[in-house]
């Protein structure tokens, strides 16, 4: 017989409720610390996928329950390694990961606790990370017998630099205090009870903007990695960009002195 509640536990390891338009997207398995599952990669690749086509949507904040925010991957006990499953898992982890860093929605992580492996990498692919007092992040994947994975090598890179990533990816060290500001990590540090208040802050920041240029704009930041590459994404990102109403409605705005109110379209 179907097991139906089995279904219903696995929705609800990944849970969405709308703030204002901002989307928090909360990691509901704390006995796990928040650890990915198949399932749970799976159905959070399909909320990002229709988050990032939903008009309603504004902003996405990542978060995690139980005061943790995801401490890596999650396999059930006793499986075997099995090269075929690992890869087709670290796909729904690399989607998830581009539509967080590349996506049209504006992205912000808001992290309690432990930020390990997989789950450091979601932060990192984020736009925005507000971190609690005593979060602690590490790109463990070493200390398993792993290379780094969703991405990380190359978002961990971006927000950094690329000398102070091979270091936290080389050694597979913890990072925690001071030190997340100190190296980038994080843009902000709150108190725990603060972390999604501020996050939610930190989301309202992009209300001004009109949708389809942060769109635009995430896609460009992702194709720029060189100066020719820059001005190849200006060119096929801008001219269309000139045919919308929410241009029209900006210099309408700015010529009325007003906000402007933008539809994303």
């Amino acid at each position: 017989m179907y097991d139906v509640s089995a279904e219903v536990a696995q929705a609800q390891e990944i849970l969405c409720h709308d703030v204002d338009g901002t989307v928090v997207v909360t990691l509901n398995a704390p006995q796990f610390r928040n650890a990915l599952s198949t399932e749970m990669r799976e159905l959070l690749l399909e909320r990002l996928q229709a988050l990032t086509s939903s008009a309603d949507c504004r902003a996405i904040v990542v978060a995690g329950a139980g005061g943790h925010f995801c401490s890596g991957g999650r396999l059930p006990p006793n499986v075997a390694p099995d090269p075929d499953r690992s890869r087709r898992n670290g796909v729904f982890l690399q989607e998830i990961a581009r539509i967080l860093h590349l996506g049209p929605k504006p992205t912000i992580a808001a992290v309690e606790g432990t930020a390990f492996g997989a789950g450091f990498a979601i932060a990192m692919a984020c736009d925005r990370v507000v971190a609690a007092e005593g979060a602690r992040m590490c790109a463990a994947f070493g200390k398993v017998g792993l290379v780094a994975d969703t991405g990380i090598a190359y978002t961990l890179s971006q927000r950094i630099g690329s000398h102070h990533a091979r270091d936290l990816l080389l050694t597979g060290r913890e990072v925690r205090g001071a030190e997340l500001i100190e190296l980038g990590l994080v843009d902000r540090v709150v108190p725990a009870e603060d972390v999604l208040s501020a996050a939610l802050t930190e989301a309202g920041r992009y209300a001004q903007v009109a949708p389809l240029s942060l769109a635009a704009t995430k896609r460009m930041l992702g194709q720029c990695q060189s100066l020719d590459a820059v001005f190849a994404a200006e060119s096929a990102e801008l001219p269309p960009l000139t045919m919308t109403h929410d241009y029209a409605e900006g210099r309408t705005a700015l010529r009325e002195k007003r906000k402007p109110v933008f539809r994303g379209a």
